[in-house]
């Protein structure tokens, strides 16, 4: 039985861990470029002189007037023109934990990463002061923005702005907020001292808010939080992640006085499978894991040990192995918005192997052993078939190789610029352009989109969101993978 265990790993891996087309038919360099330009696309506020995507423009100037507050600023999350806190904060912590592990790979694109990141932390930023006991986690009504189809520039929906209060808590929210501050003052510790200070103050802030006043952000805010962004996982997830976070970036015994006294309560031992804006329970595991590796601290051996349990889960022929993947290669965990588990499964795989490299350490899976270069290889099968080696012989990140995407879910990219119509465009008549057969006029250079089904099938269809719209938080870890593999002779 191991001999023939031992067989169908190695054939099952062989269609897992390589590709059949070569390595040098990806620019991994341009890829993360275009990744980067992506999250101008998608900026919310008074636009900078050096922004790169001219067919946007201001929008949202007057967000967070309405309560005498500054909300302006920020990212639309993906294809509409709200601005959702719990999913902007991942992202943030997404780009920021990207700029960490391979930002010394970027090169010339790094200066453009930490400009998406502090895009994000300067709203971060005033998000989390602008009331004391209070943070501000929403611009905008999902069911009244999504009745119409406008460009940013032209929005008149009702710009509502909603908080969690220590009445009304958000602690998984506020969470996420904390560990997106925390992670980005590190990236910002020797380029701009002071506010990467500021930073971890308002972090620390934010975390005991959190962690002070306990419950969900979806049962505070319900309509206009459900169904878009539920905290399904609940916030125990937020709250180990963001101590993580705060504890990487300040070295503050206490909070790992904290994950140690509270770990097993918030998920240390929970085995989970996916890592998104919504459960944070395996990136917190990898996290931590550093510490063991890297530092030898053994009250951490824990999260290494059920690190491994998540990557045995990704690798067929092991005796943990769970995972589903299309039989073209890819990963695949649900129908809506596919590829944002595929992006964030690589980082994770990149950055335990990273971690794995730093004390020569392997992963055991049963009785099969895997190593860091493994992990590389599984990660990258992702990157690639994303960049375009896949049955459908496409590109999922738009802008990217000679075929990709052409009817992107995404308002301002379908309609036409205010550059090229001055004139606006309002509520209903945008709909011409939602069910236009015609490609987008303005391409959203660098998006990566939901990608395709459990049948490697993909329909370019501007109406099928669940495949066509972009997101932030498919962008932000894709960030990290393409920096891996820009930097790194493979």
């Amino acid at each position: 039985m191991a001999a023939k265990g031992f067989l169908f790993l190695s054939l099952m891996s062989l269609s897992l861990l390589h590709s059949p087309s070569p390595a040098s038919a990806f620019n991994y360099a341009d890829a993360l470029a275009k990744s980067i330009l992506f999250f101008e696309g998608q900026r919310s506020g008074k636009l900078p002189a050096n922004q790169r995507v001219t067919w946007r423009g201001d929008s949202g100037l007057s967000d967070g007037s309405s309560c005498n507050v500054d909300l302006v600023g920020g990212y639309y999350d993906a294809g509409d023109n709200v601005k959702f806190g719990l999913p902007m904060a991942f992202t943030t912590t997404m780009l920021a934990w990207s700029i960490n592990e391979f930002g010394g790979l970027m090169h010339g694109e790094l200066g453009n990463a930490k400009a998406a990141l502090r895009w994000g932390t300067d709203y971060l930023l005033k998000a989390a002061t602008a009331a004391p006991d209070a943070l501000y986690v929403q611009v905008a009504d999902p069911n009244q923005d999504h009745r119409c189809w406008e460009r940013p520039e032209d929005m008149d929906t009702p710009r509502n702005v909603y908080k969690v209060t220590s009445q009304n808590p958000g602690s998984d929210v506020a969470a996420e907020t904390a560990a997106a501050l925390a992670a980005a003052s590190i990236v910002f510790k020797d380029s701009d001292p002071a506010y990467s200070s500021q930073l971890l103050r308002t972090a620390t802030q934010v975390f005991d808010f959190a962690n002070r006043y306990r419950g969900s952000y979806s049962d505070s805010l319900s309509s206009v939080a459900c169904p878009f962004y539920c905290s399904y996982s609940g916030y125990n997830d937020e709250l180990l992640w963001g101590a993580s976070w705060l504890h990487q970036a300040s070295q503050d015994v206490s909070f790992m006085s904290y994950i140690e006294a509270n770990g097993h309560t918030l998920g240390a031992e929970d085995d989970d499978y996916s890592f998104s804006w919504d459960d944070k329970r395996v990136g917190t595991k990898i996290l931590l894991s550093k510490g063991f590796l890297q530092n030898g601290i053994e009250v951490l051996q824990l999260y290494k040990a059920h690190s491994d349990n998540y990557i045995c889960s990704l690798v067929p022929g092991t005796s943990s192995f769970q995972a589903q993947y299309t039989p073209g290669g890819l990963l695949y965990k649900e129908s809506g918005s596919n590829l944002q588990y595929v992006t964030s499964t690589a980082f994770l795989l990149l950055t335990y192997a990273k971690y794995l490299n730093s004390n020569g350490g392997s992963v055991l899976c049963g009785t099969s052993k895997v190593a860091a270069a493994d992990l590389v290889s599984v990660a990258k099968k992702q990157v690639d078939y994303i960049l375009g080696n896949n049955p459908a012989r496409m590109s999922y990140m738009v802008g990217f190789g000679s075929r990709y995407p052409q009817h992107v879910h995404h308002r301002g990219s379908s309609l036409p610029s205010v550059r090229a119509h001055p004139g606006r465009i309002a509520c209903s008549e945008g709909f011409q352009y939602l069910y236009s057969g015609s490609p987008n006029p303005n391409v959203l250079v660098g998006a990566v989109l939901g990608g395709p089904d459990s049948q490697d099938h993909f329909a370019d269809d501007r109406n099928n969101y669940q495949q066509s719209e972009p997101a932030t938080y498919i962008n932000a870890p894709m960030v990290g993978a393409l920096a891996f593999f820009a930097g790194t002779p493979m």
